[in-house]
């Protein structure tokens, strides 16, 4: 389980949901933007489970720790997976094509054009 700190209050949520929260978070920052997302929070001390709304992005800062937590973790994994389907939220498909160009611009040569193929 991971505390997260978001403009000086603090919430507790599951590690996966909280990993995707951060990754987001630097996504969207990076793109220039800032968007609204909830995720799933557990009330400390109680099995109650409840929602938090975020403003993520440029300007807001995200701090995720550990935190102590006894007895059975909630299952938050659909909270991460539409986390995960944000537009905005980094894949592999998308770092290997930023930097495979990059890396290797040979790759992209095409000897039936006599040149550069840029897809």
């Amino acid at each position: 389980m991971r505390c997260i700190t978001y403009a000086g209050e603090t919430v507790i949520t599951t590690d996966d949901v909280a990993e995707v929260l951060v990754d987001l978070t630097a996504a969207i920052a990076s793109a220039g933007r800032a968007d609204a997302v909830g995720i799933p929070i557990v009330f400390e001390g109680t099995d109650e489970v409840g929602e938090a709304e975020l403003v993520i992005g440029v300007g807001n800062d995200v701090l995720s720790v550990p935190v102590r937590w006894e007895g059975a973790e909630p299952d938050f994994s659909d909270a991460a997976a539409a986390l995960r389907r944000h537009p905005l939220y980094p894949s592999e498909v998308d770092v290997v094509a930023d930097t495979t160009f990059v890396d290797d611009p040979d790759m992209y040569w095409d000897p039936d054009l006599d040149g550069f193929d840029r897809r």
